[in-house]
């Protein structure tokens, strides 16, 4: 039963891709990458500044905010890549942790599907990796 229900998740990814594919053909081929040049991690005491302390100093705090912005990101799909990767290098700069970045963009499988669930959490499996490579 197990196995079964491997396929058909394997299966639903695969038809869920090629119609994100199918939807959003302006996205093939681009280089998102070229989008964090222009945008690289902020320092923390930034992060605070802008998306903390200075647009409701008693809401949320930068980590919550970035949360969020990943949980809309993950609902876009592949239309946002470029802003998830640079969004999850900012969460984890404003010290939110891997797991609560993954269970954010899972919560989001009911909303978004799980195609675009699979997609964010590739880009952020992707972008933890990168984070390790850099780490003293």
């Amino acid at each position: 039963m197990a196995d079964d229900l491997t396929k058909l998740f394997a299966q639903m990814m695969e038809q869920g891709q090629k119609m994100a594919a199918a939807f959003t053909p302006a996205m093939e081929g681009i280089d998102v990458k070229g989008f964090e040049k222009l945008f690289p991690a902020m320092p923390k005491e930034l992060l605070e500044l802008w998306f903390g302390k200075t647009f409701n100093p008693e809401g949320l705090d930068a980590r919550t905010r970035f949360l969020v912005t990943i949980a809309a990101l993950t609902v876009l799909g592949p239309l946002g890549e470029p802003q998830m990767r640079v969004t999850v290098k900012n969460a984890l700069a404003a010290g939110a942790t891997k797991r609560e970045i993954a269970e954010v963009i899972w919560q989001m499988s009911m909303f978004g599907g799980p195609p675009a669930m699979q997609k964010a959490l590739e880009i952020a499996q992707a972008v933890f990796a990168e984070t390790e490579e850099k780490a003293p």
